[in-house]
């Protein structure tokens, strides 16, 4: 079907589902296929989830602006939410003394018969992927990253059950060199997707001919200079300073108001670097008013901004806008902009954020540190440390043990060797004391070894917190 090769001599069919709740996830799974990172099937469904709070206001990434020209790897495109409604996506699990009931419904509904599933899915420590993969408990999994989420460790312990049936972690090659966490406590191998097959699927999204523009595209490990016009296609005009917006309000990161100073800090220092155009993308469920508060700063500033308002991928906008600086916060897009189109790029707002960070195992901890240590800052809030490959590669390890220490418990060697390294006072806003201490790893605060003082220590500490309520 879909021109695609099927299947010789096999018993079963083979019926692949390719779970996706973004247009950036979809893009990554067309790139994914394109360069055969699939087996081939008798049929192939994309699996649209629509997560947002609101899903009846927010349209769907199949609604999306471009979706049609990617809608042909696909066999059938099905909605999650429409299969589970009236329940939301992100808050439903099937109890277990359901599953044999709603595992038949779901292969008659689905039309699945007796075929061999696999599964493509995101995120699989959480609903909806976790609940798909309960569902359908004989299928081998493949879980695909779509960002930064992929150099961090599984935010928590997943059943073996689930965990075992994962053989591949694909993943776009952001920081080539840094080597993905999540997953590999099940023996995940990671597989990049190539980054020629994602530029050629962007440009497929934008409406322009890959074919065309494969020519085009800038090597990966090529950035443009960030002296002159920083463009994927050849010398141009400098563009205008593209501000990624992400919404951190909405994932209690900020509060509102800071996350409003946090958009207008990045209008301030690109007017600062003497940009005097700037193109602001906001995140798409974020409020019309805090877009408009940055048009009246960048007036009063001497600069113009213009709101990109159509729900695209900053992808799309690299090409068309060719930005001569792309500022943002932690958002995956600074990365794709600097690796994968060679554009200069700048982050504000990372070291405040990593200090206030709660817990220490939220799982945007790693892309801080990554986005932190790569990316140079807009103004002076801090420099990057100049790591290295391989140092770069210890210090995610040493975070990624202090987040999950029972789930990644072999990374305490790497975590050791960071911190008790020359780098170790450059990179120490990356770990709490508290943290450190709590872990005996280098930087922290000794501890006594007599247990009767130690439990005297530990009811000093309940009473501390009791006496503060």
């Amino acid at each position: 079907m879909s021109g695609r090769t099927s299947e010789r001599g096999a018993t079963r069919p083979t019926t692949q589902i390719f779970c996706a709740s973004t247009l950036y996830g979809a893009v990554t799974l067309a790139a994914a296929l394109d360069s055969g990172r699939f087996g081939p099937a008798h049929r192939r469904i994309l699996l649209v989830t629509n997560n947002a709070a609101v899903p009846e206001t927010t349209p769907a990434l199949d609604e999306a602006e471009g979706f049609a020209r990617l809608r042909g790897r696909f066999d059938e495109v099905l909605s999650w939410n429409e299969t589970i409604s009236p329940l939301h996506p992100a808050g439903w699990t099937p109890r277990a003394s359901d599953l044999p009931l709603l595992q038949r419904h779901l292969r008659r509904i689905w039309a699945l018969g007796d075929d061999r599933v696999e599964l493509a899915l995101e995120s699989l420590q959480v609903t909806p992927a976790l609940a798909i993969a309960q569902l359908l408990p004989d299928a081998p999994i493949t879980v695909y990253a779509d960002g930064l989420m992929s150099y961090g460790p599984t935010r928590n312990k997943i059943d073996p059950l689930i965990g075992g049936r994962v053989g591949r972690l694909l993943h776009l090659d952001l920081v080539p060199g840094l080597a993905p966490l999540l997953l590999a406590e099940f023996g995940a191998v990671a597989e990049a997707v190539p980054t020629e097959a994602f530029l050629r699927c962007v440009e497929e999204l934008a409406g322009t001919d890959p074919e065309a523009a494969r020519g085009a595209a800038p090597e990966a490990s090529e950035p443009a200079p960030e002296d002159g016009p920083a463009a994927a296609g050849g010398a141009r005009p400098e563009g205008p300073a593209l501000l990624l917006g992400q919404y951190l309000a909405a994932l209690d990161l900020l509060s509102v108001a800071e996350e409003e100073e946090l958009h207008l800090r990045m209008v301030r220092g690109a007017v600062a670097r003497g940009h005097r155009r700037l193109v602001f993308k906001p995140h798409p469920t974020a409020p019309d008013a805090r877009s408009r508060a940055l048009v009246r700063e960048a007036e009063a500033l001497g600069a113009e901004l213009t709101v990109e308002d159509r729900p695209v991928l900053a992808e799309v906008l690299y090409r068309s806008l060719r930005p001569a600086l792309v500022v943002g916060c932690f958002s995956t897009a600074l990365l794709t902009a600097h690796t994968f189109y060679g554009l200069p790029v700048a982050r504000v707002g990372t070291r405040a954020l990593l200090e206030r960070l709660a817990p220490y195992q939220n799982s945007n901890r790693v892309p801080l540190t990554v986005v932190d240590t790569v990316v140079p800052p807009l103004d002076e809030d801090g420099g990057g440390a100049g790591l290295g490959t391989e140092q770069l590669n210890d210090l995610v390890a040493a975070v990624g043990f202090a987040m999950q220490p029972k789930i990644r418990p072999e990374l305490r060697e790497a975590a050791v060797r960071h911190l008790s390294g020359p780098l170790a006072a450059h990179t120490r806003h990356h770990f709490t004391r508290r943290r450190l201490t709590v872990l005996g790893l280098p930087g922290g605060l000794p501890l006594p070894r007599h247990p009767k003082v130690r439990r005297l220590a530990r009811r000093a500490l309940r009473l501390r917190k009791a006496l503060k309520r």
